[in-house]
This record gives C-alpha cells, structure tokens and sequence, in this order.
C-alpha cells in the first residue's frame, strides 16, 4: 500500500504541474495569437 501512496505522489504533483502550466500559458498564447492577428493586419493597411 506504501508503494501505490508513493508512486502517486511521485506521479500526481508532476501533472498537477503541468495542467497549471498548460492553463495558464494557454491564456497567454491565445492573447499573444490575437496580437499578431491585429499586426498582421495593420502591416497589411500599410501597404
């Protein structure tokens, strides 16, 4: 039973991890998509 309580804490902090970085980094990447969306149109009306 030691070995089961072991592996998941060696197994669940890591995805707990990643699913926090993958949630917040999504935010930005889909803030950071956007930006370069309105750049490529405002270089697309310089022209």
């Amino acid at each position: 039973m030691e070995t089961l309580y072991a592996q998941i804490a060696n197994l669940g902090f890591p995805i707990a991890v990643s699913i926090y970085l993958l949630v917040r980094i999504e935010n930005k990447l889909e803030n950071l998509t956007i930006s370069i969306n309105e750049l490529a149109k405002a270089i697309g009306n310089v022209k």
